[in-house]
């Protein structure tokens, strides 16, 4: 199980519960390793390029979706050249702010935040919704940052202004219920529907619809390897990832368990390529 980033970090702890899953299913095992570098290129260039024959599998982020846009010289094809075996889960992005630490806003900006909720959020997202996903104006004050930001009491790590920020790994949750004081405040998911195990949250797309941002993780296998194969391995993953130890792990790390057939994870591949090709178009960003 390649994992496309270095020891430590969420993704690389989503591999390994997997393959220790997989180790108690599988008669040969299976375990994790780490081939980080190039925004996942290089872990999953190992996969695309791997023997088809089932013994290779690749992790793969939302980076496996925009780099087909961001990238013009990807050395594999990942639509043609890759093929999805299950999407493991999905995290929610987090909108949240934390409450007490000095603003640096301007006035305009400071009502804004005041009277943030879902009028707010109306309000902020209507300025400019014509944009894919949203795509703020040089005013606005919503901020991505690094995860592990709002977790707890290290919430004002990197967010000593007291502005909104969205947490890519949906840890904002779990800081939020930790923090008794109620320092953190979540002001909306930017999922296209509420997190099951967090109804009480509501999301971007009940103010404005059509904003949908999540953070996907998934398993893909060579393009080449056999069709039955590739589901039987699918559905052995899928089956672990909803109902078993596995499942309740996943939901402590801020995962919500999907286990999709590899049909359902090649059509939510596709549509996110296409949804991301229109951010990245209206940016202008490009990795060279």
């Amino acid at each position: 199980m390649m994992v496309p980033f270095p020891p430590g970090g969420a993704t690389t702890s989503s591999g390994a519960l997997v393959a220790a899953k997989m180790q108690e299913v599988w008669a040969s095992g299976g375990k994790s390793r780490n081939k980080p570098g190039a925004g996942t290129v290089v872990g999953t260039e190992y996969v695309a390029k791997a023997a088809p024959d089932g013994y290779t599998l690749g992790f793969v982020v939302t980076a496996y979706v925009i780099n087909p846009s961001l990238r013009s010289d990807l050395p594999y094809d990942t639509l043609r050249d890759l093929t999805g075996v299950t999407q493991v889960s999905v995290q929610h992005l987090v909108m949240a702010r934390i409450l007490d630490f000095p603003r640096t806003t301007s006035g305009a900006d400071r009502a804004r935040e005041e009277g943030a909720g879902q009028a707010g959020l109306r309000d902020a997202w209507e300025r400019h919704r014509d944009a894919p996903l949203g795509r703020a104006p040089e005013d606005q004050h919503w901020h991505r940052y690094r995860p592990r930001a709002l977790q707890g009491r290290r919430a004002g790590a990197a967010g000593r202004d007291g502005r909104a920020r969205a947490d890519p790994h949906g840890r904002a949750l779990r800081g939020a219920a930790a923090d008794q004081s109620g320092r953190i405040k979540v002001l909306a998911l930017l999922s296209p529907k509420r997190d099951p195990d967090a109804p009480e949250y509501p999301v971007v797309a009940e103010s404005v619809p059509g904003v949908s941002a999540l953070s996907l993780v998934g398993i893909v296998a060579p393009a080449a390897t056999p069709k039955e194969l590739v589901h039987r391995i699918g559905a052995d993953i899928a089956r672990a990832v909803k109902s078993s130890d596995l499942t309740e792990r996943m939901k402590q790390q801020g995962m919500e368990p999907i286990g999709s057939t590899p049909e359902q994870f090649d059509t939510v591949i596709r549509s996110e390529i296409e949804k991301w090709a229109k951010v990245v178009k209206v940016s202008g960003a490009k990795v060279d």
